[in-house]
This record gives structure tokens, sequence and C-alpha cells, in this order.
């Protein structure tokens, strides 16, 4: 069985992670070839992961002519399903399907695609119509989560189309941090974050993530807790926007934006708890990142998140939103520090167990081989 993944190259979320994970293990299952349509991190890594990658450049979001490139590649090389990740995959493959006839189109969609260009109104309104109109011309859908199938169904697609694969991580990897001294001191004076508990928000600085809501749980904490302090990694459009905020509410020596993390492990090292407190989430690898290193997590109710934290047993949800909730969280924590580490264990103990990249390459070896079985 020959698989030939499409992806932008450019990816900076999930989608990026999940291809990397899932690509490292199924390359052993299955034979496989990634094409990309730019040079840059994500290449990097994957070459780096031993998978095999091609570069096919795209002058422009809209330069179709990879696509006689990409079906020349099939033709030769034999490929007998396509997959696609991502909205610009997903354009691309709407055109070269056009082209090629009798291999089964798979896209596997990573998150809400009605919210994924949500901060910038020209893209919204074109790059989110150009992806629906892509995905209603797939055969089959990979949902990374258990929430986003009904999403899926709402284009018209029959269910028996939709296959269910959750985001997995490969536990057995090395990872590399520095100590937390040592990164914390490239932002912050030691004594800012000197005997403090640090809570955490690594994540894109978009609407979507719910930074908002972070902020303000801050400030209700912020009030009752002098040793607690809240750091924000990530680059976005709303970096302005949050300044902003941190100012308005008197947090500026409690609330630190760090920018654009290189490795994400360093700050999961770095801090005590982890927060998602987004508005839409699939299933975000933040989470089995900070799991790898037994961090305590708090999450809003997002996706498929619940099906691995267990409310007030291996860690906190709240509603979507709801940043009193989230500040009633942390204040259950702060008030037993013995539950950070407790939940810490717990979860990495399950997220082991149920979302490994073994796991979830096995199964997208076994969803493959059901659909050429269809065809």
């Amino acid at each position: 069985m020959k698989v030939l993944h499409l992806i932008s190259g450019g990816d900076t979320g999930g989608a990026k992670t999940h291809i990397i994970n899932l690509c490292s293990k199924l390359k052993d299952l299955v034979s496989l070839k990634i094409i990309c349509f730019m040079y840059g991190q994500f290449y990097e890594e994957v070459k780096n992961a031993g998978i095999d990658i091609d570069v096919i450049q795209q002058s422009s979001r809209f330069d179709l002519s990879v696509v006689d490139k990409i079906a020349h590649i099939v033709a030769v090389e034999g490929y007998d399903i396509i997959h696609c990740h991502g909205a610009r995959a997903n354009f691309i493959g709407m055109f070269l399907k056009q082209k090629i006839k009798n291999i089964p189109f798979i896209t596997t969609v990573h998150s809400d695609f009605d919210l994924d260009f949500q901060d910038v109104f020209y893209k919204r309104v074109v790059f989110s119509f150009l992806n629906k109109l892509a995905l209603k011309r797939f055969d089959y859908f990979i949902s990374v989560g258990s929430a986003l199938v009904d999403k899926i169904k709402g284009l018209g697609v029959r269910e028996d189309r939709i296959f269910l694969l959750y985001n997995g991580f490969d536990f057995s990897k090395e990872i590399h941090y520095v100590q937390k001294d040592e990164f914390l001191s490239k932002f912050l004076d030691r004594k800012v974050f000197d005997s403090k508990i640090v809570i955490g928000n690594l994540s894109r600085l978009y609407k979507v993530k719910g930074l908002d809501v972070f902020i303000k749980a801050a400030s209700i904490i912020a009030k009752k807790h002098s040793d607690v302090i809240f750091l924000i990694g990530g680059s976005g459009p709303q970096k302005e926007f949050l300044k902003q905020m941190i100012s308005k509410y008197n947090l500026t020596d409690r609330v630190f934006l760090l920018g654009s993390i290189k490795n994400p492990y360093d700050f999961f090292n770095s801090i005590d708890i982890n927060v998602i407190s987004s508005y839409s989430e699939t299933f975000p690898y933040s989470i089995l990142e900070a799991t790898a290193l037994e961090k305590c997590c708090i999450s809003s109710k997002v996706g498929s998140v619940p099906d691995l934290i267990e409310d007030g047993k291996n860690g906190f949800l709240f509603d979507i939103g709801d940043y009193k909730g989230l500040a009633q969280k942390i204040e259950i924590l702060m008030q037993n520090k013995e539950l950070i580490k407790e939940f810490g264990q717990l979860l990495s103990k399950k997220a082991k167990e149920k979302f490994s990249a073994e796991n979830m390459a096995m199964m997208q070896s076994e969803i493959y081989k059901s659909i050429l079985l269809k065809k």
C-alpha cells in the first residue's frame, strides 16, 4: 500500500504535529511520502524524523501549477491513496482529484473549518468558503476528535465515509528541554518566578484560543494569591490586544507574554499547571505534550478533551468562556497543591495508555485497508 500525504508545509499547529507523529510510526506499516508546498520548519522536522518528503513550491496559495506535477508523481510512483491535511492541501486536492481517477482521496479534519480563519476578515470569507467547497469533493474524512464528526456530517457527508482517529503522541521519544531557571531567566527577573506557582498557556495568539478567558481568570486569582504568576507562550495577531488587556487589569507584574516558543518542552517543564482556555478545539496537542512531562491540566470543555481529562479525577474542566469557572478550578489547586502533582501523574498515565502515536498509526493503517476494500 502506497499513500501520498499533502500538506502546506507552513503549518505550526496541531496539523503539523499530527502528521509528524503519525508518519513517524506509519512509515513502518505502509509505504508513504509527504509533499508540501514550501520549505521551512515543518520540512526540516519531517526530514529529521526520517520520513520521505518532497517540496513542490507554490508561488502563492492559488498557484495551481503544482497540480500537474503531483499528478505526474502519482502516475509514476503508483500511489493507492491521496491523503490531504489542511485548507491549502484540500484546495490542491480538489483539482488533483479531477485529474486522477479511481484513487480514494482522504482528508483529515484537524479543526473546526468555520473558525480556522476567524482573525482575518478576508481569509474568513474567502479561504473558509474555498476550504468547504474543497471538502465536499473528498471521498473519505478522518476526524481527529469525536466532536468534529457532526460538523463533517453538516457538509452532507454520509456517516460511513467518516472515520474517527484521535491525535496521538510519541511518548517513547527522548524529550529535550532546558531547566526551569535557565528558560524563565530569558524572559523574567528571577525574583518574579522564584518560589512561585507557574500557570501557563501555550497557544497561538488567536481569538479562538480564549486567552481573554485566561487573563480574566488570572485577575481573580492574582487578588487572592501572591505566590502565582501566569505565562502565555506563542505569537499571533492578538498580541497587542492581550497586552492592553493585561494592562487594563493591572496584571503587568503577574501575567507575561513570552512570545514565540521554539521548544514547547522548555515551556511545559517550567510551569506547574497547564491551561487550555480555547473556545474551540478538536484535541489539542499541547495537552499531550504537557502530559509527557506529567503536568496537571485545566481545560475548557472543548472538542474531545473530555475523552482524556476526567473532571476532578485526573484534571479539571470548565465551561467554554467561563473565566470564573476557570478561576475556581485554579483556586482548588492553590488550596490543595498536592493535587497538582497527583493529577499530572494520573493524566500522563491515561494519555500513554490511550493516546500513543503507535495506536494512532495502527488505527490509520486499518482505516486505509478498509477504504481500499470498499474501493
